[in-house]
């Protein structure tokens, strides 16, 4: 039986770029088996025209919270009760900001509004808008009362601008809706996700660092989260958002991280993270001042806990799931396949960081390191894709290991 089968969705298309990628979604659901209805806002219909919804979904498209046809036909408090789930995709700010705040002045809002159904939203913004201590504060106001999000992703702009903001895939909106109705393949599962940078503090100013983004480990994260995983995310240092719909806990140090991660049992564990693996023996309490004539200060560095070798030989509490990630300069498969043996962890993602290729990109290649049955070390590679994509891989290959 098709996932989505005897399931009717009501889709609130509303203003924004992305509005086009809803065509896709109304298409993809059809396919699983869903009745989509569809409602287009004002500003959806800039974007895209009735007409096309309409033929994609083969029902009648709803605009006007005023119209006697349309509320004749079915009502807006008919739309809100007839709907298995309410999703909003693309959700711009202003109809996150209508919802957050009870607005009833359209038939999006006023649907929203009157709806005691499950409501999941895919954002979709400017970087600045997305961040923005409003529209934060409306996401949040939203997610305490149980709307579920869908990203948003980081990534290219329409208007020209990088960063978070865009909307996730579609394959991703349609991975968390049939997730929503089934548990999803992960559901039970407790996962653990490191990401992003760790900052070794020298004095209360300055750090031993990297240019980690954190953009992989996050995209993981709300991928395991999306196939039903109950996902902490331990991210360091980043300008990321947290994703909507799982824990994040916020960490400095290495040893900081380490401690994040073996505070519970988890069943996976995933190192994305680009952990130092040195710190000061001592950092100072006070800033390190420069005096003319000087000599530069010199520092004795000591190692850091190994993460991901603690996490793949932790005994009885060991993940059945331990993944790392080889950010490697040079012999990319050789230096990776000696931590792959070195680690003990089940895989290891390997990635060329060399030339800025993949600290702070939008795509990763991947070389993904596994043992066979036999026991000897098969390596295959990933194609370049958007790290969401490679996510979505992962995840899905994470709930293969499970269902084997």
């Amino acid at each position: 039986m098709k996932a989505l089968a005897n399931k009717q969705i009501l889709l609130i298309i509303s203003g924004g770029i992305a509005a086009y990628k809803s065509l896709d979604l109304i298409r993809r659901l059809k396919d699983e088996g869903a009745r989509v209805r569809c409602i287009l806002t004002d500003g959806g219909a800039k974007f895209v025209t009735p007409l096309a919804v309409s033929a994609l979904s083969g029902e009648p498209v709803f605009t006007n919270l005023f119209s006697p046809e349309e509320e004749q036909r079915l009502g807006h408090i008919n739309l809100s009760r007839e709907a298995d789930l309410i999703l909003v995709a693309p959700a711009s700010a202003n109809m996150i900001a209508k919802n957050a705040h009870g607005f009833a002045d359209s038939l999006a809002s006023a649907v929203l509004l009157a709806s005691n159904k499950p409501i999941m939203i895919a954002p979709a913004m400017n970087s600045c808008m997305w961040q923005h201590p409003a529209t934060q504060a409306n996401v949040a106001l939203l997610a305490a009362r149980g709307v579920t999000l869908i990203g948003p992703a980081c990534g290219a702009l329409a208007c020209g601008e990088d960063g978070p903001g865009r909307m996730s895939e579609v394959v991703e909106i349609l991975e968390a809706v049939k997730a929503h109705f089934t548990g999803g393949p992960l559901s039970g599962k407790k996962a653990v996700v490191t990401s992003g940078p760790t900052y070794e503090p020298l004095d209360p100013v300055r750090f031993i660092g990297n240019r980690s983004s954190g953009k992989q480990g996050h995209a993981i994260a709300a991928a395991l989260a999306a196939l039903g995983a109950d996902v902490t995310l331990v991210s360091g240092p980043t300008a990321l958002p947290d994703p909507a719909g799982l824990k994040t806990v916020h960490i400095g140090t290495a040893r900081e991280m380490l401690t994040a991660c073996t505070a519970e049992p988890f069943d996976i564990a995933v190192c994305a993270a680009a952990v130092a693996d040195w710190r000061p023996a001592e950092a100072s309490d006070q800033k390190i001042k420069k005096t003319k004539g000087q000599a530069a200060p010199t520092f004795a560095l000591t190692e850091n806990p190994d993460i991901l070798a603690t996490l793949s030989a932790a005994g009885a509490n060991r993940p059945a799931l331990v993944v790392g990630f080889a950010a490697e300069t040079g012999d990319l498969k050789k230096l990776a396949e000696e931590k792959f043996a070195r680690k003990g962890c089940n895989w290891l993602l390997a990635n060329d960081v060399g030339g800025g290729k993949t600290f702070g990109a939008d795509e990763n290649e991947i070389v993904f390191f596994r043992k066979t049955p036999d026991g000897a070390i098969a390596a295959d590679t990933w194609p370049r894709a958007s790290k969401q994509n490679v996510a979505k891989r992962l995840a899905e290959a994470v709930a293969s290991f499970f269902q084997n």
